[in-house]
């Protein structure tokens, strides 16, 4: 497509302490779910030979997701070695772990973080996790990163019909004036498990609708045309809002982003149904500049627009589960 590899998601592991209906509902991921067992995971310094390869290419970015990537021993370590690479480096948490490790993260030179919250109510946060976790750890950990450095942070939640809806107004009002950036997703069809139909997403127009009878919200420009969320800022200057649309409003036209599981997979799409097994010559490639051909000649065959063509028979397709490539 004529266009460099910029971002790359990597997920340090597909484990997770949250059991969310969209992404990992527990009659799936139960007991019996076999994860990846420790010796198909990559280490960090096979992980760093991997962004080391990518920079070719134009890379300048790296998130490290998950599953929950906090749950990964040391991740301050890894953060550290690809900052040495003269990175941005950023995350992507579910909250629970980071009051603890916000501060050795910026010290490791994490630039910033993201973290996931659906529900600001107790009850319903319960719920959509399946989890205990008090809605006060996340916060805690968000105040303690903001705290930290890592900004501008910001928060993600994802929107699904007859679900969360009454939470929308209230994240709002809990993070205006605090800095931190709240952003509404659409709720998509990724992996097999979540049983997404279209009637559950509620589009971006319809939740701007909702705000502006309470909130009255000014358009902000995109930092970059790559970037997958549209900027909107309340007019008194107390804080940003964000919508990322990929169901509605497809952005695959700007796609610089590339996956990589943590198992040694790379993946050009987070709709896909296939990944692409570089593991070998992550592991025992002799250089890194064989693995940067590999990279190369993946990148530049791809043809991924999922959320462009959307269809019936596309979203029954079978792809690869969110917990396994990240977000």
């Amino acid at each position: 497509m004529g266009r460099p590899l910029r971002d790359l998601r990597v997920s340090v592991t597909d484990r997770c302490n949250f059991r969310c209906r969209y992404c990992m509902p527990r009659e799936r991921f139960g007991k019996e779910h076999n994860f990846l067992p420790k010796s198909k995971i990559l280490s960090y310094e096979e992980i760093q030979k991997f962004v080391l390869a990518c920079k070719p290419l134009g890379l300048s970015k790296v998130k490290i997701t998950g599953g929950e990537p906090l749950l990964r021993r040391d991740l301050p370590k890894l953060v550290r070695q690809i900052s040495s690479l003269d990175l941005e480096v950023a995350l992507t948490t579910n909250g629970s772990f980071l009051s603890r490790e916000a501060a050795r993260l910026a010290e490791a030179g994490l630039d910033r973080v993201t973290i996931s919250l659906d529900a600001i109510d107790q009850e319903l946060h319960s719920i959509i996790t399946d989890s205990n976790v008090p809605v006060s750890d996340v916060l805690k950990g968000i105040a303690d990163a903001v705290r930290s450095g890592l900004g501008p942070v910001k928060v993600n939640c994802v929107v699904q019909r007859g679900v969360n809806e009454s939470q929308i107004p209230k994240l709002v009002q809990q993070f205006r004036g605090t800095g931190v950036i709240i952003r509404f997703i659409e709720f998509m069809d990724v992996g097999r498990t979540n049983g997404w139909t279209p009637g559950q997403v509620v589009p971006t127009t319809e939740i701007m609708d909702f705000l502006s009878k309470e909130f009255d919200l000014v358009p902000l420009m995109r930092d970059s045309p790559s970037d997958v969320a549209s900027r909107w800022a309340h007019s008194d200057g107390t804080g940003e809002i964000g919508f990322i649309s990929s169901v509605s409003q497809p952005f695959c036209g700007d796609c610089v982003r590339a996956r990589l599981s943590s198992d040694g997979k790379l993946f050009t799409c987070l709709f896909t149904t296939l990944g692409h097994d570089l593991s070998n010559l992550i592991r025992d490639g002799p250089d890194v500049s064989e693995l940067t051909e590999a990279i190369t000649e993946v990148w530049t065959r791809r043809s991924d627009r999922y959320s462009e063509e959307r269809s019936s028979d596309a979203y029954s397709l079978p792809k690869v589960e969110m917990s396994y490539i990240g977000g």
